[in-house]
Formats: C-alpha cells, sequence, structure tokens
C-alpha cells in the first residue's frame, strides 16, 4: 500500500520535488496555451477548406506531420510511438473541427 505522507521526507527532497512540480506545472501551462494556437490555426484551415469545399480530412498531410513528429521525438529523446498517439489524438480533433466548419459552411439542403 502506498501513503502520500511525506512526513518523514528530507527537507531539501521536499524543496527540490517542489522545484520540480513547479517546472512540470509552468511546462503544462505552456503546452496548454501552445495547444490553443495549434488550434486557433486549424480553425482557420477547416474555414479555408469549407469556403472551397475541400475534404476536412487530407491524409497525406496527417501521414507526413506523422512521421515529422516521431523524428522530431526521437531527436528530442521522447518515445516516437507515444508522439504519434499525442498526433493522432490531435488530428482527430481537428478533423472532428473542420466537419463540424463543414457543416456549418455548406448545410445540406
Amino acid at each position: 500500500m502506498t501513503t502520500s505522507n511525506t512526513g518523514d521526507v528530507a527537507p531539501a527532497v521536499r524543496t527540490e520535488l517542489a522545484r520540480l512540480r513547479e517546472s512540470i506545472d509552468n511546462i503544462d501551462a505552456a503546452v496548454v496555451h501552445m495547444l490553443a494556437e495549434r488550434f486557433k490555426c486549424t480553425q482557420q484551415v477547416g474555414h479555408l477548406k469549407a469556403a472551397h469545399q475541400l475534404p476536412p480530412a487530407d491524409p497525406s498531410r496527417e501521414a507526413q506531420q506523422i512521421a515529422r513528429l516521431r523524428r522530431l521525438a526521437e531527436n528530442a529523446n521522447l518515445d516516437p510511438a507515444f508522439a504519434e498517439k499525442l498526433l493522432t489524438f490531435i488530428i482527430a480533433e481537428v478533423i472532428r473541427h473542420h466537419e463540424r466548419i463543414a457543416e456549418d459552411t455548406n448545410p445540406r439542403e
């Protein structure tokens, strides 16, 4: 059984843990803000696609992005499979947004 009691942890360890957690919190905030910016751009792409009746998904572009992200992950010593899963999740959400934009822009009559 694991307990969360840290009463017997040395103060220096608690200080270091707090410092690292603060860094993690800052990084998480940056990730959220970067994702928000990414989605602002992909929303614009969705509107452009809808205006020109282009399909919401672009499998060729998606495959290129996944391969690119896997290379970036390898160079950053991050598990490429994890990076691919993350990007695949993001791409699915983007496509869902693009489909909704297309439906709103070009309603079926």
